[in-house]
């Protein structure tokens, strides 16, 4: 009896909101899925873009998985994680954002009636990691190196992996035309890993085939002075100079001077990221020496890499190894805009692409479009396997899991056969996305994957007849890279959402926030003046 009388043990602060149990667990679900749901048209050549239109009024229009998952401002706790995938994916192997999402919504909606049912969340994670495993695996053994071909082949192989990425995109009409592009700009940097060395510059108007590579630096014309219209817009040959100084003049102390014993020698060309000031402009174009200031940081170190010059923070001792070289300078218009091109460098390691195109949002996704087909590239050349895509990796997967399943007795069949179902979401919405009838496309490709020879494990999604066909013969390809990390991050998605059983949320401290913000901002707001009026000032 006195067990019974004893005192509630509090833990937590008064009001605070616990959620908990079987319940909690199908509300984080549907949290995800309807996450999945939003992304879920924009996948494949036939997918629908998203137009997402922001408080401060910038408007995006876009395709793209993880640009729609950062857009989207989700504030759902559980749903946030689809939000790190996608990010991680991007990141990782640049493509397959979409992807990844879809399959983690797919996983757990197959989790959901187990979980109705009353299975242990553990138990599904487990079989999931397993078959997470053995999938991998099977990626491996299918994936098809593109190693040791000659460089021509190569560059026609890895021009087929960017064509299948940007053919989901908006200027997948285009598609071999810039895969081609995408292709050069990524051998030009050659074993470089930093990625800013292939510079994106946009220029509204023309259409998209006036968009060109530039095998070299190419930036807009930067901030004009008095004279510049004096300076030579032509050089061959020339010797470059760069700066992280100002040439300004501002006072005595400050003032640098390059002294040219023989400007006539060489044909000099002077950039800096810092102020050049009208005098100093003046002074070069007397001389025909062309200069821009105010140069960004980014161009600045990718002309020294293409140009081997050497940045320097002092005009003094200026020798001839720090000096860059290319074959052609030149001023160029380009639409409104005048750029400063680079061509021709001794270094190579860097390249620009010239965007054009009618509208700003037109050209902003293809400039992220741009950026999943060269993260391709870069991972194709490093790990140089592919698979065949259309959705025919995903049915060989889903087949493989089914009959493995098969031989395990106990629950975990049914675990691994759900996975092995989730996993032909890619296909079914490849059809949904054209329009054509997905339950009887994959009846064909399930019949085309069971024959015993194995000779229809590369048929996915025909999207021209709505039929299926050999993907790999189609050159519909990825790297085997992207499908392995989007199977790795969408299985994690999941276990970790699976194995969260209580979510806790303090209101308290949120309404605190809420008020010290709002304090702030009335302090902000001339608060003080509203206070003194109750001192006893007089009211004017």
């Amino acid at each position: 009896m006195s067990t019974m009388m004893q005192p509630q043990i509090i833990l937590l602060k008064e009001g605070t909101d616990t959620s908990q149990g079987k319940a909690q667990l199908v509300s984080n679900i549907n949290a995800i899925m309807a996450v999945a749901d939003v992304v879920r048209t924009t996948l494949g050549p036939r997918g629908m873009d998203k137009l997402i239109h922001d408080d401060k009024g910038n408007t995006t229009i876009s395709n793209d998985g993880a640009t729609i998952m950062k857009l989207l401002d989700i504030v759902h706790p559980a749903a946030k994680i689809l939000v790190d995938i996608a990010k991680s994916q991007d990141s990782e192997v640049g493509d397959g954002t979409t992807t990844v999402v879809l399959l983690a919504g797919e996983f757990l909606k197959e989790a959901k009636p187990f979980i109705e049912d009353g299975v242990h969340p553990q138990n599904l994670i487990r079989s999931y990691r397993t078959a997470s495993y053995l999938a991998i695996e099977k990626i491996k053994e299918l994936a098809v190196s593109i190693e040791g071909k000659s460089l021509e082949e190569k560059r026609s192989l890895l021009a087929k992996c960017a064509a299948t990425t940007l053919s989901s995109k908006l200027i997948g009409g285009e598609k071999e035309f810039f895969a081609s592009m995408v292709v050069d700009s990524v051998l030009a940097i050659g074993n470089d890993d930093r990625l800013n060395m292939i510079g994106i510059k946009k220029v509204p108007g023309g259409t998209m085939r006036d968009s060109f590579l530039v095998n070299g630096v190419a930036f807009k014309k930067t901030f004009s002075y008095a004279g510049f219209e004096q300076q030579p817009k032509k050089f061959e040959n020339p010797k470059i100079l760069l700066l992280n100084i100002e040439l300004e003049l501002k006072s005595e102390k400050e003032n640098a001077e390059i002294r040219l014993s023989d400007p006539l020698q060489v044909e000099p060309k002077l950039l800096s990221r810092l102020a050049i000031g009208d005098l100093g402009t003046q002074y070069f174009a007397d001389r025909d020496i062309f200069c821009a200031g105010r140069v960004a940081e980014e161009d600045l170190q990718r002309v020294a890499a293409a140009t081997g010059g050497t940045v320097q923070t002092s005009v003094n001792n200026v020798i001839d190894e720090v000096l860059g070289s290319c074959e052609i300078f030149e001023e160029k218009q380009v639409g409104n805009e005048r750029f400063n091109i680079f061509s021709g460098c001794p270094s190579g390691q860097t390249a620009t692409i010239v965007l054009r195109g009618g509208a700003d949002q037109f050209i902003e996704e293809a400039e992220r479009s741009l950026h999943d087909a060269i993260m391709i590239v870069r991972r194709a050349m490093k790990n140089s396997t592919v698979v065949a895509g259309g959705g025919a990796i995903d049915m060989e997967i889903s087949r493989y899991l089914r009959q493995h399943a098969r031989t395990i007795a106990g629950k975990s069949q049914l675990f691994i056969n759900s996975y092995a179902k989730a996993l032909e979401v890619i296909p079914r919405q490849l059809c949904d996305n054209a329009g054509f009838d997905a339950t009887d496309v994959l009846n064909k490709l399930r019949q085309k994957h069971a024959l015993a020879s194995g000779e229809g494990a590369l048929y996915g999604v025909d999207i021209n007849t709505g039929g299926i066909a050999d993907s790999y013969a189609n050159f519909v390809w990825e790297p085997a890279v992207v499908k392995i990390n989007a199977i790795n991050a969408a299985t994690e998605a999941a276990c970790l959402i699976l194995s969260v059983d209580e979510t806790v949320k303090n209101p308290k401290s949120e309404s605190a926030q809420g008020e010290a913000a709002a304090s702030a901002m009335g302090r902000g707001r001339g608060g003080g003046a509203l206070r003194g009026r109750g001192r006893g000032m007089r009211r004017r």
